[in-house]
């Protein structure tokens, strides 16, 4: 069977999941088409319903309704209310019959443009609409200048609106206003579905805790809606705006497979407007998590649960108390997703078994509509994780990669647009009506600190004097020359994260990576002639005299954890079909193989070889040989999913108390080396008698509108 066929002006393009009418096209679900086809080919007959659910759904027991939304969402693609019937009939007690005429398409030929038949349906709608004392030939003539005048029309207010088709030219900003101006860190924000309001989130830098709270948009007071500070995700409306929903995730009382449990929360949003209100717990996660709640138009609330280490996207009934899965990715994973209301429709940034980023649309029961690779630009390749949302453009999605922006349409084609921002910024939420969205916007400043172990126990620590080259940006994964005195970190002094040296030396910028780089990871060989750096999940060795090597891995790589220079092996977190998995690869060989299917937080080796990991419950495990055995000297010494690290064979990490401690593997001797400061983020090297740390210095993030040229 060809499939592509004509039905009318109608161009029906089954591997795409299309109907097109004047080069505009629209995505329909599989099974309505599957329904459209069956009518097609016994066009002009009468179709039993029978014969239609047992084609379509073979094998599944589905009711009559399943086949009559299959029958609305195919009038509504054709243009046909369904009184008139034009293209498809309702005969009672009977069936469904195609009255338009098919052309099938070979499938050599893939011309949509071609002439298409326009048959006894397009003479059905004159005949509903013309005036019986009017000539035909008249009527045809009057049809068409019509046709072009409003064809014209539309074409002049396209233009005077977006300039061109293209999509750089669709985002043109016309205004960027600060819509939040606190001395706290807001994010997470949204529209409510009247547009007067934004919600977002408040965070507290001192106790890494958040309220909700809303802004009116005409008055610009804000609400504080939540009674007590605590650890909010997300948000999402009620359809009627009535209600608001969000995740709370917290310390688990008894843990038994995690230590975080995650409650759905709902709150009446007009009561809060006039006091903060108590929480009410529609459904609680003790051994799996969930996250990005989105109140779908049935009333249903969509959510990502993640059980062990895949997701899936379900849908929870407050009413029934209960869960369905609405989708799922065989041997890969869900990364992120959206809802859009107006169109009722899912999309899903998912990677499949063969390993590649795909961007699907599915109705709301979860039945998939299209399922497209995504072909990344290079510059749109740098992301750690692709967050995508719903767009005013039609069939496109809208992402960021901090100073870039990107669109992503239904068929996986990813294109740059300009929008004039001089901060990273996360993916924009837009405004019901479409003219504008919230972006959240800021700077995030942290330092590098060398402090003398000794200095640790003395009460006049000051970091301050302790920072190796202050500036206003972030700066982390500082490490120390074995052999020499240099120090290596990641900056973005100079507006990208490029790699720096700092020693007796002025400072030295050492790499040049293209905007929106981002570095997790970095290791000295043992010479202190070379780095080798995870840069935009690839592995880079940059040597000092500026010279690099790159390593092709057939794996995404999310941190590097260890680099042993003689053997050339390197321990990494690695990208596998969506899952964060414990790896090692051989850059001599390339062989590349899963060292655990555990989740783990965070793991080093020794080095002579011995491999030592923290698991999601944050206990430590020493593996010598095959068989990993728990490190109980180390418990609770975790922290809250915190790094460690290893050198020659004794642990250093850092607890939720913030004392740096010491293990040593061979005599196994723990010892408390002292208190850090209040605002260390992590410990990222040990340097003789010193430590190195990452320091927070300030935070500052607010919600910003873009406002679209007219």
């Amino acid at each position: 069977m060809a499939k592509q066929y004509w039905i009318g002006e109608f161009f029906v393009d089954l591997s795409r999941n299309q109907i097109t009418q004047n080069k505009q096209p629209q995505l329909v679900a599989p099974k309505a088409l599957a329904v459209l086809t069956c009518l097609a080919e016994k066009q002009g007959k009468v179709v039993s319903q029978n014969t239609l659910l047992s084609e379509v759904w073979p094998d599944t027991i589905v009711s009559p309704n399943s086949l009559q939304r299959s029958i609305a969402q195919l009038r509504k693609a054709l243009g046909d209310d369904g009184k008139g019937q034009i293209y498809i009939k309702t005969h009672s007690k009977q069936g469904y019959s195609l009255e338009c005429n098919v052309r099938w398409q070979p499938e050599s030929q893939t011309d949509l443009h071609a002439k298409p038949i326009l048959p006894e349906c397009q003479n059905k709608i004159g005949h509903l609409e013309k005036n019986n004392d009017v000539p035909t030939k008249l009527l045809n003539w009057r049809t068409t200048l019509t046709f072009l005048f409003i064809t014209l029309a539309l074409s002049s207010l396209i233009g005077i609106r977006y300039a061109t088709s293209d999509e750089s030219q669709l985002f043109s900003v016309g205004e960027i206003r600060a819509l939040t101006a606190s001395d706290g860190r807001e994010f997470a924000s949204i529209y409510s579905p009247d547009g007067k309001y934004i919600i977002f989130h408040r965070f507290s830098m001192e106790e890494c805790v958040n309220n909700i709270w809303a802004k009116n948009l005409e008055t610009q007071q804000e609400y504080k809606l939540t009674e007590d500070i605590d650890s909010y995700g997300t948000h999402s409306f009620s359809p009627d705006g009535k209600q608001l929903v969000f995740i709370r995730t917290m310390d688990c009382e008894q843990p038994t497979t995690q230590k975080k449990c995650y409650q759905l929360i709902s709150m009446d949003f007009k009561k809060a407007l006039r006091e903060p209100q108590p929480m009410n717990v529609l459904l609680e996660c003790k051994t799996s998590e969930i996250r990005l709640p989105h109140w779908l138009k049935n009333n249903d609330i969509a959510l990502l649960h993640r059980e062990s280490t895949r997701s899936q996207l379900i849908s929870y009934s407050p009413k029934d108390k209960q869960s369905k899965v609405l989708y799922q990715v065989d041997n890969g994973n869900i990364i992120y997703y959206d809802y859009s209301v107006k169109d009722d429709l899912f999309s899903v940034i998912s990677i499949h078994k063969d390993s590649k980023h795909y961007v699907e649309i599915l109705d709301s029961n979860g039945e998939l509509i299209s399922s497209n690779p995504i072909v990344f630009t290079p510059d749109s390749e740098r992301k750690k994780y692709l967050v995508a949302n719903f767009s005013p453009i039609e069939n496109h999605l809208i992402f960021s990669t901090g100073r870039q922006f990107f669109t992503l349409s239904y068929n996986g084609e990813v294109k740059n647009i300009s929008i004039p921002l001089d901060q990273p910024t996360f993916s924009p939420n837009f405004h019901p009506d479409g003219e504008r969205a919230l972006v959240i916007k800021g700077n995030y400043d942290s330092d590098i600190a060398v402090i003398p172990m000794n200095h640790l126990r003395s009460e006049q620590l000051s970091v301050n004097s302790h920072i190796i080259d202050r500036s206003a940006v972030a700066e982390d994964t500082a490490i120390a020359e074995p052999i020499g005195n240099l120090i290596a970190f990641s900056s973005n002094r100079s507006g990208n994260e490029q790699i720096w040296l700092k020693g007796n030396q002025p400072l030295v910028q050492l790499t040049k990576f293209p905007i929106d780089s981002y570095i997790s990871g970095m290791h000295w060989d043992e010479r202190g002639e070379s780095i080798l750096a995870n840069v935009n999940n690839k592995l880079v060795q940059v040597h000092i005299n500026g010279e690099q090597q790159h390593y092709t891995t057939p794996h995404l790589i999310l941190e590097l954890l260890h680099w042993h220079r003689a053997s050339d092996k390197v321990l990494t977190f690695a990208n596998i079909r969506g899952v964060q998995k414990l790896t090692e690869y051989d850059l001599k060989t390339s062989q590349f193989k899963v060292v655990t299917d555990k989740r783990i937080n965070w793991a080093d080796k020794t080095n002579n070889g011995l491999l030592v990991y923290t698991d999601n419950m944050d206990r430590f495990w020493l593996v010598d040989g095959i068989d990993a055995e728990p490190i109980t000297a180390l418990d609770n010494q975790g922290g809250d999913n915190k790094r460690f690290i290893i050198k020659d064979s004794t642990i250093y990490g850092m607890n939720n108390e913030l004392e740096l401690w010491s293990y040593n593997l061979i005599n196994q001797h723990f010892n408390t080396l002292g208190s850090l400061p209040s605002n260390t983020i992590n410990i990222d090297d040990i340097d003789k008698e010193n430590v190195l740390i990452t320091v927070r210095i300030a935070s500052k993030k607010e919600v910003v509108e873009i406002v679209l040229k007219e």
